[in-house]
């Protein structure tokens, strides 16, 4: 502006002595380079003040706090899997905001977005706890959920889906997927899609060994979430591949008090001369029914010859520590589908866990429970929602609902690498809230995990 100026006095200072001297001619040429350098100067300070003005609209985005993980079953049946879930989303947390990724391999996180795990609610696995601190998490202003336990996931279905809030989850039952597809985001395989898993393993051994007549399958499973396996489509699927389906079997308890509590159980494979048990367990209830099997001689290469096959979480990592292997073998030739791998691995996805212990935690120890790769899985989901939710709506993140994170988060996740937590890479759509496409199987080989293979899902709904 003060060119400008400079510029108009000597332009008005020379007019005046032209027309006081005359010339009228050098008068125009003069008058004429002057309107131009003023016209050249006028748009250089345009210039400079449109720049000015986007140096302003430029301004580093204000931090935001945005809450994930939430509510975990700290108390109640599996403790150890709930706090070492909860551990998992801090911890990440922690990565993410140090490092502005969602992963070492996985695309860039707004660095003015802060993430923030440090609520760990314990609903102690109990529907009624849970759908408590569900609406106190919203209060606080949670924009997601998370799923503890399948009898949290079916009193919670409605209320999730009516109030388009996503949750990630660690129970797997095929409820998730049917009568209609809720916003419960599965990582791993729902649990008929494991058991169907270990149909199609056993019955390839079964041909391979050159046996022609069907193996007799029943379901040796738990009184509670166990009882999912147990429907038509199952049933269908199984006998489609060759089995002779048998039922009837009693129930195991949950939390057995005795390995002889599952003794009226195996006494009724071994009468019906089943070749194939299927199921799902927690590990205590696994290592009950394996120590029990092996006293009646039931089991692989025993005096009976039958394979009990279960499903997350009847971890094996867990199965095999907890009954002192490889020392002390205790259900040689058990099947587990749909778990993690062991901490030998070396994928990228398990050194990333250990690296997170080792730097926000406790320090890394191969007796860490198997289900902190599951919560660094689940963070991992969430915190991708809601990467995309902000990319999609132009949203600032203080500005997102939680139908925006459901919709333009979780609903558009397509090849979410975990670095091989999860078989496959995981995508989710409208009517697809299954993850993976694949299931892992694991077995007891003489104290030792031993990866059997990742086998197709069937989705048996």
């Amino acid at each position: 502006m003060v060119k400008f100026k400079k510029t108009f006095n000597l332009w008005a200072r020379l007019n005046h002595k032209l027309e006081v001297k005359g010339g009228e001619e050098m008068k125009k040429r003069i008058l004429f380079i002057l309107l131009a350098v003023v016209l050249a100067i006028s748009l250089g300070l345009m210039g400079c003040m449109g720049e000015q003005e986007e140096e302003e609209e430029e301004e580093e985005p204000i931090e935001v706090t945005v809450l994930i993980g939430g509510s975990f079953p700290l108390t109640g049946p599996y403790p150890e899997d709930g706090a070492a879930v909860a551990a998992a989303f801090q911890n990440y947390a922690e990565w993410v905001n140090d490092n502005h990724k969602v992963s070492p391999w996985g695309p860039s996180f707004p660095e003015n977005v802060i993430l923030d795990a440090n609520t760990a609610l314990d609903d102690g696995a109990s529907p009624p706890t849970a759908q408590t601190n569900y609406a106190t998490l919203k209060a606080q202003g949670f924009k997601t959920f998370r799923i503890s336990g399948s009898g949290i996931a079916t009193a919670m279905m409605d209320t999730l889906y009516t109030d388009e809030v996503a949750a990630t989850t660690m129970a797997s039952g095929p409820y998730l997927v049917t009568p209609r597809v809720g916003t419960i985001f599965s990582n791993y395989p729902i649990y008929t899609d494991q058991a169907a898993g270990i149909a199609d393993w056993f019955m390839d051994e079964w041909t391979a060994a050159g046996k022609t007549d069907k193996p007799r399958v029943a379901y040796l499973t738990n009184d509670s979430f166990g009882q999912t396996l147990k429907i038509d489509a199952m049933d269908d699927y199984l006998e489609s591949i060759g089995y002779e389906v048998v039922t009837g079997c009693p129930a195991v308890p949950t939390v057995p008090g005795l390995a002889s509590d599952t003794a009226p159980m195996l006494s009724w494979c071994q009468s019906n001369g089943i070749d194939l048990t299927l199921g799902a367990m927690l590990v205590v209830g696994a290592v009950k029914t394996m120590t029990q099997a092996e006293i009646m001689g039931i089991g692989w290469s025993l005096d009976y010859e039958m394979t009990v096959g279960l499903c997350s979480p009847a971890h094996l990592t867990i199965f095999l520590r907890d009954t002192g292997a490889p020392d002390t073998v205790v259900g040689n030739g058990l099947v587990i589908a749909g778990s993690y791998p062991p901490w030998s691995d070396t994928d990228d996805g398990v050194e990333f866990c250990k690296t997170l212990v080792d730097t926000y935690g406790e320090g890394f120890e191969d007796t860490l429970h198997i289900m902190y790769q599951h919560g660094v899985v689940e963070a991992m989901i969430q915190v991708e929602a809601i990467r995309l939710a902000l990319i999609n709506t132009g949203k600032s993140a203080d500005k997102l609902t939680s139908a925006d994170i459901l919709n333009d988060g979780f609903l558009e996740i397509s090849d979410l690498d975990t670095g091989g937590i999860i078989p496959t890479d995981i995508t989710y759509g409208i009517g697809d809230v299954e993850g993976a496409e694949s299931v892992r199987l694991d077995r007891n080989e003489d104290g030792v995990d031993v990866h059997l293979g990742d086998y197709p899902l069937r989705h048996v709904y």
